[in-house]
């Protein structure tokens, strides 16, 4: 079953984040207590444990937030996962894809160690459309599916 690996959050912007056991999300505003929370569309950052582990192989210290990612999850795939698509984390938090990959405008800690970051192709953004409290060893699910148009 697919379920939160790590939640994770930092006081500044351009910093990494650190891993936290649980997380009080807000809709339309993210993460309490986390830097890129606001009224915005990328409110929080997801990645996929199965994306993380190629690099974790190279670089075994790469811990939780090492990608500056708000969300990791694991056994659910979205590399297919298009804008729109809907994920339920818990009982209650909704999220919605807003933005697939960013332009890494310094190389990150990640980068500079293997020449490879995995943020501009294989990170999600997303708006809070639900909010409330996740654990680490939540569930989580896609409850609606919209295919990534290639471009």
């Amino acid at each position: 079953m697919p379920y939160v690996a790590a939640l994770c959050v930092s006081e500044n912007k351009g910093e990494r984040k650190r891993p936290i056991e649980s997380a009080v999300f807000r809709a339309d505003h993210g993460i309490e207590a986390d830097a890129h929370a606001g009224p915005w569309h990328r409110q929080v950052s997801i990645l996929s444990s199965e994306d993380i582990e190629p690099v974790k192989r190279q670089l075994p210290d790469i811990t939780p937030g090492d990608f500056a990612e708000n969300i990791i999850l694991t056994g659910i795939n979205l590399n297919t996962a298009g804008l729109g698509t809907r994920l339920r984390l818990g009982g209650d938090v909704i999220l919605t894809i807003t933005q697939i990959g960013k332009e890494c405008h310094t190389p990150c800690r990640i980068y500079k160690l293997t020449g490879d970051c995995l943020m501009p192709r294989a990170g999600l953004f997303a708006r809070v459309e639900a909010g409330g409290e996740v654990r680490v060893g939540d569930p989580a699910e896609i409850i609606e599916f919209l295919p990534r148009i290639a471009s």
